[in-house]
Parts: C-alpha cells; structure tokens; sequence
C-alpha cells in the first residue's frame, strides 16, 4: 500500500519543522552551561585517594593560609609569659636576633650568677666580680668594697636558697637585649665591725630577700656572657 503524495509531503515538513525546533534549542548556548567534565581530574571522597594522600604532606610556609584546620600552635613562652605581652614579644625579638638564647638556659646561668655575686661582693672579691659586672655596677660594687675596707668591717654572708627566679621584663634595643629577673631568695648576712661585734644583720636568722636584677648581652658579639648592669633589692 502506498500513502498518497501528499502526506508524504506532509509528514517530510512536520519532521523538518521538528529538527529546526531541535537544533534552535539545543544548539544555543546561553553562558550558563557547566564546563565539560575535565576526566584528569578526581573528586574528593571521604576515602583515601593519591590528592589526599599528597595534601597531608604539604608544609605550609609560616603566615600561610590554608584551608585544612590545624592544630593551635603552642606559644613559644608558654610557661613564662602569656602570648602577645610585651614580655614574651621581648623575649621572642631577643631569640629572633641571638638563636644562642634559650630561656631555660638564661636563667639557670643567672641563678648561678646570682650566688656566684653576692659571695664574692660579700668577701670582697673583686677578681671575681669583674667579668660578671658592668662597668657602672663594678665600679658601684668597689666604691662599697673600699668603704669596707677603710672602715675594718665585714660581711658574712650565707645564701641558702633561691626560692624563684622568674623574667620580669625583656627588651632588645638595635643589638643590645636586656633581660630583668626577679630573685627571691633566703639570705643569712651580718655586717661587724673591726672588733667582730654584729653591728647590723644577724647572723642566725634567715631572711627572705627579694631582688631584681638586669642583665645585658650584645646580640651580635661572640662572646654568649651577659653582663649584669642594674640591681634593686626589697628586703
């Protein structure tokens, strides 16, 4: 059976009329397509994969943002100063400009500087004072030394412990880093004179004494030896 000419001539538009209508939808682009699906490319899963593993291994640069959260980091004078004081920011330009320094380290040598001075100001032991001291505090320290010595007097004088000693204040100016600390301290002292008798102190009684003492050290000189260059005492 045939169809007559002119429904095949009707069925040949309708279908022409249908591809046009097809082609001027599908073929417009209008700006908002998505890109092509790039097949180089993975997506994160929650599963292990090479991006992940890659991405656990990335160091990020100091001040560097990313997106994974981290963990905090630990203040660098955690147990000394809390974080963004002016003690630990002195601290913390002091170790950026002399990597010798360590905080532990400083003030255990001051500890020992600490006995190591009031013995030998006591005995009058200017050999050992000299390399400890300032010049301003050396020449402090003889003056008095001297007055002793004329006038026939002594000290006797017994540290028996340092209960603390903690920084009080950190500074650096241009090159040169001062650190203050804060000594308390059990001291057994007693000034006699020429005759031996006790004329100020005792020289049984303990007595808690608290002092603050200033330390200075050129940042960029060989020498790690910090000086002590001020000193105040409340008894």
């Amino acid at each position: 059976m045939t169809f007559p000419f002119v429904d095949i001539l009707l069925l040949a538009m309708i279908a022409a009329f249908i591809i046009l209508r097809l082609r001027s939808v599908l073929g417009r682009r209008t700006g908002h397509e998505r890109p092509p699906r790039n097949p180089f490319t993975h997506r994160k899963t929650s599963h292990s994969s090479p991006s992940a593993d890659a991405d656990s291994n990335v160091v990020s640069l100091p001040g560097a943002r990313t997106d994974a959260v981290s963990e905090p980091r630990p203040r660098i004078f955690e147990n000394i100063a809390p974080e963004g004081s002016p003690l630990a920011l002195g601290l913390m330009d002091i170790q950026l400009a002399d990597r010798r320094f360590e905080p532990a380290s400083f003030i255990a040598g001051a500890k020992t500087a600490y006995e190591m001075v009031i013995t030998a100001f006591a005995s009058g032991d200017r050999k050992t004072l000299q390399p400890l001291l300032s010049k301003g505090v050396y020449d402090s320290f003889d003056q008095v030394i001297s007055e002793r010595e004329r006038s026939g007097t002594s000290v006797e004088s017994n540290l028996v412990s340092i209960e603390t000693a903690e920084f009080a204040e950190a500074t650096l100016r241009e090159r040169i880093a001062e650190i203050t600390v804060k000594f308390i301290s059990e001291i057994i002292s007693a000034t006699k004179n020429s005759e031996g008798a006790v004329i100020e102190g005792d020289p049984i009684s303990v007595r808690r004494v608290t002092d603050v003492w200033t330390f200075a050290h050129d940042t960029k000189s060989a020498d790690p030896n910090w000086l002590l260059v001020g000193t105040s005492a409340d008894a």
